[in-house]
């Protein structure tokens, strides 16, 4: 008998490449879970910044507070803790670059500004992702996501799905096992075979309906302990050992919503369709 599949974690990353927070339930919307990536650091140029140019942005923690998260760092005990709102003022705004696409968000506080600038050693603003805000998921290819299809600051995608069986196999490869965080997914679930999400189409959580759109190209963030900064290229080495097509190596699945509502942990998963077999 085929093991059920159930969701097991969630996750969300309110500032985008900084820790994230592990809920039990979350509200599912068109660009992603609530909260989800809606801020974002950049540059003195307005260019994004994440993991790939800075790892010790791992060193930044995020925890639940009133209405809002508490930044903090890990190794720099005379940095007071941030309090951030979930949402924004709409007082200042600005142009941002977020690998293509260029769009308007809201500043933070001067505050924020001046704390991130002293965490990561170099001129940051924190920036806001309104609902105004229209960034449409690969609008270049149709074929794959229906016109108007949203997205955060995430890198492409509303959602990235995972199952523990795929981090098991992995680790079953490595000489040092590594946690699912490196991955940062939103979703996590138990059951099945390793990558059987690769064959996923459309798929439920509970009574939400979700679609797996192709999987996941990874990158040098998943050789990044988020624990310590320190990176190990053996994930990488690894994973491009047995899951590379192309070019790119994959792991976990992109995955957009057609429904909205709240998911669970614990919540049953159904496969609804496969994808077609080239």
């Amino acid at each position: 008998m085929a093991t059920p599949l159930t969701l097991s974690d969630i996750y969300i990353y309110p500032v985008k490449s900084l820790g994230g927070i592990r809920l039990t339930e979350a509200a599912v919307g068109m660009r992603g879970l609530q909260y989800d990536r809606r801020w974002l650091i950049v540059d003195a140029r307005n260019q994004f910044m994440t993991q790939r140019q800075i790892a010790t942005m791992a060193l930044l923690d995020v925890a639940p507070a009133f209405n809002g998260f508490l930044l903090t760092h890990r190794q720099h005990p005379d940095l007071l803790p941030l309090y951030i709102p979930f949402e924004a003022d709409r007082e200042k705004t600005l142009f941002v670059t977020i690998w293509d696409d260029m769009v308007f968000a809201w500043r933070g506080t001067p505050a924020a500004d001046e704390w991130l600038t002293e965490a990561l050693g170099q001129e940051c603003r924190l920036v806001y992702m309104s609902e105004m805000v229209r960034r449409e998921v690969e609008p270049d290819k149709p074929e794959l996501n229906p016109a108007g299809t949203l997205v955060s600051f995430a890198d492409g995608y509303p959602y990235l799905l995972i199952g523990q069986a795929a981090l098991d196999d992995l680790n079953e490869r490595l000489t040092t096992p590594v946690l699912m965080d490196r991955f940062r997914p939103n979703l996590v679930f138990t059951g099945g075979a390793p990558f059987d999400e690769d064959t996923w189409a459309d798929f439920r959580v509970g009574d939400i309906a979700f679609r797996a759109v192709r999987a996941c190209g990874r990158c040098v963030v998943t050789t990044i302990d988020q624990q310590t900064a320190q990176k190990n290229p053996e994930t990488l080495s690894t994973l491009a050992s047995y899951r590379t097509v192309g070019r790119k190596v994959m792991f976990g699945q992109n995955v957009t919503a057609s429904g909205q509502g709240t998911i669970r942990v614990g919540d049953p998963l159904t496969v609804l369709g496969y994808k077609e077999q080239n």
